[in-house]
């Protein structure tokens, strides 16, 4: 396996065959920051995913704290280790205090790169993200628009994450549908590619954004949604990432990457967004 640095769905990357470093391109003075829609568990989803990419299989891995443990198996069905399975986990993934994640073969001595891409963020807005991500977090916070309960937002969460459709004969659907045109059950689920092509798009003014997001919407400048020709058939809808230019042309090709989409009850949903490549 060869060795080398990258841009990996919107994140810095380093790796070999013992590691992945991941980190946010953000920073503010000499401290990595989080982009506006990005924490320790998307980086952490990431970081498994280039592993994935890179044809390793990994069936089971420790996470530190600070990484929720159930989106990240929703998004790369990689159990989380416990006590009863810790000693049986080869990989380690440990998170530092400036926005990085490494995700580590275990007992293996390493040596981080230091990588050199820094965005310089403005202050005032990123402390302005963080204060809303805060108040959007308190119990207290009631969506006035589609409430989704947790047990709901759970049950769908693989199709979400993973972009796990379903077949039906020779259709191809997603999300996944629990009965088939004939109202008969049918499993069927198969991992969806994870880019399109813009076949629409709008941007809703921070005025006409959905009240789950009332509180960004304002410091964003409104949210950019793209309706999107998947290039495994099905078509679906997704919000554009929040801490890239989000300048979309039909024909655009984008890809899904796993970003906090808003928060409810005290728990932030996860989803996935577009971003232009």
């Amino acid at each position: 396996m060869t060795s080398g640095t990258d841009v990996w769905k919107g994140y810095l990357l380093a790796w070999d065959e013992t590691y992945t470093l991941i980190q946010s391109p953000f920073s503010k003075g000499d401290d990595r920051v989080f982009g506006a829609d990005s924490d320790y568990t998307t980086l952490a989803i990431a970081a498994l995913q280039h592993r994935v990419s890179l044809g390793d299989t990994i069936e089971c891995i420790s996470l530190a704290e600070g990484v929720n443990g159930s989106i990240f198996t929703m998004a790369t069905d990689v159990d989380v280790a416990d006590e009863s399975t810790y000693d049986s986990c080869k990989w380690d993934l440990l998170i530092g205090d400036d926005a990085t994640v490494v995700l580590v073969q275990r007992d293996v001595q390493i040596e981080l790169p230091e990588l050199e891409t820094f965005v310089e963020v403005d202050e005032d807005f990123q402390l302005a993200i963080a204060g809303a991500w805060e108040k959007e977090l308190q119990e207290a916070h009631v969506s006035q628009g589609a409430y989704v309960s947790r047990s709901q937002y759970n049950e769908g969460g693989v199709a979400r994450m993973a972009l796990s459709g379903q077949q039906f004969g020779e259709l191809l659907v997603w999300p996944p549908r629990q009965l088939n045109e004939k109202g008969d059950r049918e499993d069927g689920r198969v991992s969806l590619t994870p880019t399109g092509n813009v076949a629409s798009w709008t941007k809703l003014s921070a005025a006409g954004a959905p009240s789950e997001f009332s509180l960004r919407a304002p410091l964003l400048g409104g949210l950019t949604t793209v309706f999107l020709d998947l290039d495994d058939g099905p078509k679906g809808v997704f919000l554009m990432v929040d801490d890239e230019e989000n300048d979309v042309k039909i024909g655009d090709a984008v890809e899904l990457v796993v970003r906090r989409i808003y928060a409810q009850e005290g728990m932030i949903r996860y989803g996935l967004r577009g971003r232009i490549i």
